[in-house]
């Protein structure tokens, strides 16, 4: 069966098109300074993304070096070598300011992300290079 034309299909996607409507009249209402705070975290969060997901990959020379030494140690110190640098990295691009528990539940989430995201991409480097 073809999943539109079934009924969970038609409700699946007249609820997002709902959130579409919904999420456009919000944005229109919402204050301009408002806005720009969005846009403004929006661009950072995407910035500390392509951080996260290229310095595994321009660290190819770094990774095949502590594969070397065959030691999960190393391979631990480097994971978390990388990681704090990016948490600190991501703290920095919001001004120090983790001042609720959303920001410091966001912040622990990226990090656990990125630690995962290190882990996995310096574990197959170090399978290829070595």
């Amino acid at each position: 069966m073809d999943f539109l034309k079934t009924v969970t299909g038609k409700v699946i996607s007249g609820l997002v098109a709902l959130g579409v409507v919904v999420c456009s009249v919000s944005w229109y209402f919402t204050a301009p300074q408002t806005k720009h705070m969005l846009l403004a975290g929006t661009g950072k969060i995407f910035a500390w993304a392509g951080i996260v997901l290229a310095l595994p990959w321009l660290g190819f020379a770094v990774i095949g070096w502590v594969a070397k030494f065959e030691r999960n140690s190393a391979g631990a110190a480097l994971v978390a070598v990388l990681t704090i640098g990016e948490m600190v990295f991501l703290a920095w691009l919001f001004g120090w300011g983790l001042n609720s528990a959303t920001a410091w539940s966001f912040f622990v989430l990226g990090g656990l992300v990125a630690a995962l995201y290190n882990l996995l991409t310096c574990d197959w480097i170090a399978e290829k290079v070595g």
